[in-house]
């Protein structure tokens, strides 16, 4: 007998869903359809709902339902406003903190966004992009930003993916390497200036007039999962 997934199993299932770019902005979340999905009932998915609309990864519309959140243009600079007052703090906190086995973890991090980028593996480099900030916020040891900072790459995933534009990266492929080292050498207040200007590289390579739709395929988007 097939064991029922838990609160939490659903919860990473679908944030990783929409990282990836399986279940795009806009989407509708259909508590019938997740609970047929998954297999569970739509108690158990009204609370996976609720998580994420407390985190803002979804939005709740009375009366019509929750949908994947699209952060408007104003929403998505505030997400890379509140980054850049956080992140240069927290890089430095890792300079001060990281352990070799760190910069390792770093390192064969970044080997991984090289080769999902020779493999032009969109939905891969977004969500490797995302998961290289939050493990510098789990190095630099604070819990709570460390919280606030899995929020935030969420919703700078769903800001990528809804503002891309084609044929510009939105993460330059050197830039991440180039923290690393920083971190590696203690230089702190050469890893807060790189880190600065890394998030408004990736602000500045969207395209804030793009839009997406579109019918999404529950069963399709989380079978091979």
């Amino acid at each position: 007998m097939k064991k029922e997934l838990s609160v939490d199993a659903i919860h990473q299932r679908v944030v990783l869903a929409i990282v990836e770019h399986r279940l795009p902005p806009g989407t509708k979340l259909g508590e019938e359809k997740l609970a047929k999905v998954f297999g569970v009932s739509r108690t158990m998915i009204r609370q996976v709902i609720e998580r994420l609309a407390h985190d803002s990864i979804v939005t709740v519309q009375p009366n019509r339902g929750a949908y994947v959140s699209s952060p408007s243009v104003e929403e998505a600079r505030e997400v890379f406003a509140a980054r850049r007052l956080i992140e240069p703090d927290l890089i430095r906190r890792a300079v001060a903190t990281a352990t070799p086995a760190d910069i390792r973890r770093l390192r064969d991090h970044v080997g991984l966004e090289h080769a999902a980028r020779a493999a032009n593996e969109k939905r891969a480099i977004i969500r490797l992009s995302g998961e290289f900030h939050q493990i510098i916020a789990d190095i630099a040891g604070n819990r709570f930003l460390a919280r606030t900072m899995r929020e935030l790459e969420t919703l700078t995933c769903l800001v990528i993916i809804l503002y891309d534009a084609p044929n510009v990266p939105a993460c330059p492929y050197h830039e991440h390497s180039d923290l690393v080292d920083a971190i590696e050498a203690r230089d702190a207040d050469k890893a807060a200036h790189l880190m600065v200007d890394h998030l408004g590289h990736v602000e500045a390579s969207l395209d804030f007039g793009r839009d997406d739709d579109g019918e999404v395929d529950f069963e399709a988007v989380f079978a091979a999962n």
